[in-house]
């Protein structure tokens, strides 16, 4: 069943699939004290359900195995005709991620699950309180890189994480972690606007241009604005600046200009964006972002009616 898992999971683009147990993940002690310190910022779900994050198997009763997999997304920036750009994960063209790696993962389970009548499943994608690199890891995908990103020989970091936790009884090898790869470089440290990456490993993630810009509900500090570059959604400089991941290619333009993202009602808003990555910061989010940009233009920024945060 191990080998019909890991056939049908590339059939589907999944680039990488991996198998470990539902045991206390590698990285919780690590992942507990960093809680502990703080570093989540306003992300609470985070600090939330430990109980779980240690033992995943809770998650599906009877479970006796998680599959572990990694879909690539595009290695283009998303951009609006004026030159500004968001991660690349969001791929705006797309539905959000979530909802299109666990049709993927039905469709994995539904295709293998007549081999084991009777057993449970369940899909998780970045919701589920679930350790995911920890388990990527675990499970052979790849090695975790000084930025904290599963990185996939091969492929690189822009993937997206997905675990299936089943009760079937799967034959599988134990894996052995990934040695890193990293060596002495650190150049994803070094590049980090915010300095959120204070040492190898360890970011904190308030200080981050991704939580600011996607998580953070505050305003957008001149700092934080002077750092964003043309990126007004996300942060991608430490996967840039990895040799593992592939260079720089021209971006995909696909996002309306900045002036008719400023001028956007929420209606317009839920229409262009309602069913992708997007959709969870909201417009005035976005607008906020925007604002901030410190290479956005005086006239630009006057596109747009008052909004409550944008003096912060």
């Amino acid at each position: 069943m191990v080998s019909v898992i890991i056939a049908e999971s590339k059939k589907l683009g999944f680039v990488a699939v991996g198998f470990t147990r539902p045991e206390r993940p590698l990285f919780f002690d690590a992942f507990r004290e960093w809680v502990g310190a703080g570093n989540h910022g306003q992300m609470s779900w985070i600090a939330r359900h430990m109980d779980i994050r240690k033992n995943p198997g809770r998650l599906l009763e009877g479970c006796r195995a998680i599959i572990a997999l990694a879909y690539p997304y595009a290695s283009q920036k998303p951009a609006t005709p004026d030159g500004f750009t968001a991660a690349r994960y969001t791929e705006p063209k797309k539905t959000d991620y979530h909802d299109r790696l666990k049709r993927l993962c039905r469709t994995l389970i539904n295709r293998v699950a007549k081999q084991a009548p009777g057993a449970r499943w369940r899909v998780c994608v970045d919701s589920a309180p679930l350790l995911e690199r920890s388990l990527a890891f675990a499970s052979g995908l790849g090695f975790i890189g000084k930025n904290n990103m599963l990185i996939v020989p091969g492929h690189g970091s822009y993937v997206f994480l997905a675990e299936i936790l089943t009760s079937a009884q799967l034959d599988f090898p134990e894996s052995s972690p990934m040695e890193s790869l990293c060596g002495d470089c650190t150049r994803c440290v070094d590049a980090c606007p915010m300095g959120a990456l204070e040492k190898p490993y360890n970011l904190v993630s308030y200080r981050c241009l991704s939580y600011l810009t996607v998580e953070y509900r505050g305003g957008i500090g001149e700092k934080a604005g002077r750092k964003m570059g043309n990126c007004f959604f996300g942060c991608d400089v430490c996967q840039e600046v990895c040799p593992f991941n592939p260079t720089e290619t021209d971006p995909d333009i696909c996002l309306p200009s900045t002036g008719e993202i400023l001028q956007m009602e929420q209606g317009a808003f839920r229409e262009k964006f309602g069913r992708t990555a997007f959709a969870r910061s909201g417009l005035e989010k976005i607008k906020n972002n925007l604002i901030a940009l410190d290479r956005l233009s005086s006239s630009q920024k006057s596109n747009t009616a008052f909004l409550p945060n944008s003096k912060a």
